[in-house]
């Protein structure tokens, strides 16, 4: 089974080209769903949040995210370590995933999978751009949150330019014309691949 990576910085537009790939027939992982699924279903995963965050970090079963949201932002140590808790588990879990696939290739999507050494694990990569003044602007209207806080996430993420380096190909989002155009050169270079 051959494994791409899909990756971008905040607000890049991932989800836009996962779902390009999906309606290609590709099954797309989204490592971030996954991530808060486990977190919800997992009893090890609770208990070491638990453990981590003290008693406040779920509230009736759910997890308190403007809590850990507000530790985190303050001190980053608690970020890494969130990570080393709930990261092996959701790769663990992608595997298992990825064996009950049907696909000449499978996308794993994952925000940070250069940061988290991610990439390793995977035969391509693709890495989806778009300005950062695009992104911004996307992610205010999208999400009930600050400049302040996108600009924190955003520097806990490479930058386009790393992540260029080290990928196998690249995605531009521009228009949605453009990323189907390109998502479909990909997905025949990938063809002839397997």
């Amino acid at each position: 089974m051959i494994i791409v990576g899909l990756t971008g910085g905040i607000g890049s537009g991932k989800t836009t080209v996962a779902k390009q790939f999906m309606e290609l027939g590709i099954p797309v992982y989204i490592a971030d769903e996954e991530a808060k699924n486990l977190m919800h279903r997992s009893k090890i995963i609770k208990r070491k949040l638990n453990q981590l965050f003290g008693d406040k970090a779920y509230i009736d079963g759910k997890l308190n995210k403007p809590f850990i949201a507000d530790i985190i932002f303050n001190d980053k140590s608690f970020l890494q370590k969130m990570n080393a808790i709930v990261h092996p588990r959701v790769a663990k879990h992608f595997k298992k995933w990825a064996l009950k696939q049907d696909a000449p290739y499978v996308i794993k999507e994952v925000a940070i999978l250069f940061e988290n050494g991610g990439d390793k694990a995977c035969d391509y990569v693709i890495t989806v751009t778009a300005k950062k003044a695009v992104r911004i602007k996307r992610l205010l209207e999208r999400d009930n949150t600050s400049k302040e806080k996108i600009e924190a996430i955003m520097k806990n993420q490479w930058s386009d330019e790393e992540k260029i380096k080290k990928s196998d190909f690249v995605i531009e989002n521009t228009t949605l014309k453009s990323i189907e155009k390109q998502v479909l050169k990909i997905h025949n270079q990938i063809l002839k691949k397997v």
